[in-house]
């Protein structure tokens, strides 16, 4: 009889987690940041084949994002959120109430215990914020407001081109970003280029005189017109062939998933990946990755010729090589002391783990094939320019 009864006591306290190993509903907590706290949801949800998680965080009035991935193995939920860069890992309680882990995002990693909610503690889950007001489909918007002033930091790569509502923000700007964008060209596709186009660094804030967020073609249309008033610029357009980068989807189809968001402006960014740099794609068409890539990665033009129409999240984790961002790729380093950030770029990884090259990268994370070839392709013939005029 006592064997018995030891072998159920045993039977009945290995059971017991795998019976609480579920990790199924609400669970809530507070990521302590720097500057505040942030109460965060996780909804972890289950289909017929895998688990799903949908994050709200309720204090900063932002949609919800679904997770790209749920995993639940030894105990430990772990979920990442590609587009906020952000990953979870947390270890279930042995009563399947709680989880003890760790929130990072940016590199920068917080604490995170999540409780199980009930119907009694669950935290009220707030509707949704509305779509962005839109600028008039029919508008052709100027800068109502621009400020431009001498970057003085010395960096040799564009550091912010962004349109956050109705602020646009340039900073460490040069003639040929602010070329590139606004004609969506590559630096070698601007002719008569003047030798300090690249040297002159500007940093610009501006406003539009017309209501609502504008589309990309309007911010276009304004830095072509700021650009204009303030840089006396005068172009014609041409045509010429050159070498270029032809972008397509692979064999096996393009991997790409449709975005989640609602609004009218990509999200663009690059971050520290697994082995080499991340390029992370939110809300954004192909036009916008290849105008992204020949603006500041690739050495030529980028042609888009893949045949999507939609906008998709996506990322790419690469190796860069010598060719790509001007020779200087992205430093993630802390800054020095005094704010300054190290000019020289990390030493290329040359361990098995690095990332492969770019083109590598493409098509085996996203299905899309990047080749060399001969194109023609549209110009912009510089015929007057002069600097920056003072405000």
């Amino acid at each position: 009889m006592n064997k018995l009864l030891l072998c159920l006591s045993l039977f009945f306290a290995l059971s017991s987690p795998v019976i609480a190993q579920d990790v199924t509903g609400q669970w809530q907590g507070v990521i302590k940041t720097p500057n505040k706290d942030l109460r965060v949801i996780a909804k972890v949800a289950k289909d017929d084949t895998r688990l799903q998680t949908t994050l709200y965080s309720i204090d900063q009035q932002a949609p919800p994002i679904k997770a790209s991935s749920t995993r639940f193995e030894g105990g430990v939920l772990t979920f990442a959120l590609d587009l906020m860069l952000a990953k979870y890992e947390g270890k279930l309680s042995p009563d399947g109430n709680s989880l003890t882990g760790t929130w990072t995002q940016g590199g920068n990693a917080m604490p995170l215990s999540l409780t199980r909610a009930t119907k009694d503690t669950a935290w009220d889950i707030p509707a949704p914020p509305p779509a962005p007001k839109l600028m008039a489909a029919d508008a052709d918007p100027a800068f109502e407001v621009a400020t431009i002033k001498p970057n003085p930091s010395g960096n040799s790569g564009l550091q912010q081109l962004t349109m956050n509502n109705r602020n646009f923000r340039v900073r460490n700007g040069s003639l040929n970003d602010l070329m590139g964008f606004a004609y969506n060209v590559q630096p070698k596709q601007i002719v008569n280029v003047p030798d300090w186009a690249d040297s002159d660094r500007y940093d610009i804030d501006a406003i539009p005189d017309k209501e609502g967020t504008p589309n990309t073609a309007q911010i276009q249309t304004m830095i072509r017109k700021l650009l204009v008033e303030r840089f006396g610029l005068e172009v014609h357009d041409d045509k010429r062939e050159m070498s270029a980068f032809v972008l397509t989807q692979a064999k096996s189809g393009a991997k790409l998933t449709p975005t989640q968001l609602n609004m009218p402006l990509p999200g663009i960014g690059i971050s520290p990946g697994e082995g080499g740099l991340r390029l992370n794609m939110a809300n954004a068409t192909l036009d916008d990755f290849t105008g992204f890539l020949q603006m500041l990665v690739l050495d030529r033009p980028v042609v888009n010729n893949t045949g999507l129409k939609g906008r998709y999240d996506f990322r790419v984790t690469f190796t860069p090589d010598d060719s790509q961002f001007h020779g200087h790729p992205p430093n993630f380093a802390r800054p020095a002391a005094g704010g300054a950030v190290p000019s020289d770029p990390p030493a290329a990884a040359s361990t098995p783990e690095s990332a492969p090259n770019l083109f590598e990268a493409l098509q085996q994370q996203d299905g899309l094939r990047l080749s060399p070839e001969k194109a023609a392709v549209p110009v912009v013939v510089i015929d007057h320019v002069e600097r920056a005029s003072a405000n």
